[in-house]
This record gives C-alpha cells, structure tokens and sequence, in this order.
C-alpha cells in the first residue's frame, strides 16, 4: 500500500499521508528515548514490537466498544489509521504509585492506590509535558466539559482492559498513559483513543517477581529493553513462546 508524504515525525513514530482521504500511515522506529529525550539509543526490533502489541491492544478495546483510530496493520513497522485531532493532554491512569508520582509524594514505588487515579500533562517536549488541573483546559479550551467526562470514561474503561487482559499473563499493569483524538462525521464528532498502547506507554511488572517489562529497562539501564517487549508479546500471544527475542525486524512477518 502506497504511502504518501512525511507530515510529521517523533520521537518514536512517523506519520505519513495515508491512501485515501482521512488516513494515516504511522510508521514505528526503533528510536528509544528518555528523561524529555534527553537519553537516546536505537533498538534493534522495538518498532516491529511495539507495531504489533499496538495492533493487539487497539483490537481488543474496539471488540469491547471502545472506540480507537486504529483501521489495520500494513506490514512489520507500518499501520494505517484515522485521522483525527489529537487534544493536546496525556491521559495518564495509575493504579500503583511509580515514577513521577512516587516522586513527588514520597511514595514507595508499588504502593497500590485505593483507586485508579487518572492525571493529564500537557502535551509540550519543551516545558516537559507538565501535569495540568482541568480547571485549565476548561480555561484554555483544550477540552469541552462533555469531552473530560468522555475522556474519563474512555481512560477508566482501557485500565480495566489492559488491567484484566496483563493480570490473565502474570503482569501488573502500575500506570499507562494514552492520547485521546477527535474524528469529525460532518458535523458529528467522537473521541477515540490514538497514537499508540505499547510498553513504551505503560509501566508493566511482572506480578511474581517485579521484573519490570517497559520503558523503565531502558530509563534506568536495567537490562535489554527487546527482551522486555518480546517478553510482553510472548505472553499475550503476539509472538510465539518459542520466539527467540527481536533482533532483526525480519523475524515477524
């Protein structure tokens, strides 16, 4: 399938013009990036890995209704999506204090919340993506009153998917965090969940051992970051159990 132009490009994807009106052709890179991309490497297969746990995750949430702008997978890197408005927030769900939220209140990494609590950070590399009250994207315009009521409906709903879906392969799911997107009908518009669901945007442990299985390995240099993500898709059936770990983008077709 034909790509079109660049449009853009992040840190770990590049979105292309899709084949037809309204898509997008996202392709996934093997860049890996840290600390406001301050710490940066190549990984060999993670884009071929993160395409497909991606793909797994978006299928499962729409065959649970959960509307997401994913249409197909094309090939090893590649994936065709909707276009759609991203809303400038991170939507970040916590079950378990970790990172930045241990942090700042002194919690030990782990300690379970009583209740998932849902945080949103504004999306700018150059202030850091600082978290934000909703009082201002009401101030700002960012998001409408009945689109912040939508976005937690639809963030609650993924946690209880992804939650359900690592526990039945022996992992905790600490936090997440997703983007939110609006797609236009004419004049009728819906928010689906977009850009990607990958290790790179949770924290996984595994439940027995809290072997961690995401982009922690490669913040904090704990090992080799594809054997984390091959670990994560072996489990959930993405790839096969026998399946030595990703080296070469050749080894998923």
């Amino acid at each position: 399938m034909a790509r079109g132009k660049k449009i853009y490009e992040g840190k770990a994807k590049v979105l292309y013009e899709g084949p037809e009106p309204g898509t997008i052709v996202q392709y996934f890179k093997d860049d890996a990036t840290a600390f406001n991309a301050e710490k940066k490497d190549v990984i060999d297969g993670k884009g071929v890995l993160n395409n497909r746990l991606s793909e797994f995750f978006m299928l499962g949430l729409g065959q649970i209704g959960v509307p997401t702008h994913f249409l197909k997978r094309l090939n090893m890197r590649e994936q065709l999506v909707r276009s759609c408005e991203i809303i400038p927030l991170e939507v970040i769900v916590r079950n378990f204090a970790a990172g930045s939220m241990a942090k700042r209140l002194g919690l030990e990494e782990g300690t379970q919340l009583s209740r998932p609590v849902v945080e949103y950070s504004y999306k700018d590399d150059a202030l850091g993506d600082p978290l934000v009250p909703e009082e201002y994207i009401a101030a700002f315009g960012w998001a409408s009153p009945q689109d912040m009521e939508d976005i937690l409906s639809i963030a609650l709903r993924v946690n209880d998917f992804l939650s359900g879906v690592m526990y039945g392969v022996g992992i905790k799911l600490i936090d997440f965090k997703i983007e939110i997107g609006r797609v236009y009908d004419g004049d009728f518009q819906r928010l689906v969940v977009a850009d990607e669901i990958s290790p790179d945007s949770c924290r996984l442990w595994d439940i027995e051992t809290g072997r961690k299985l995401d982009k922690d390995v490669f913040r904090r240099d704990l090992g080799n970051l594809t054997d984390a993500y091959s670990e994560v898709a072996r489990r959930l059936g993405v790839l096969p159990k026998n399946a030595t770990p990703i080296t070469k983008p050749t080894l998923i077709n």
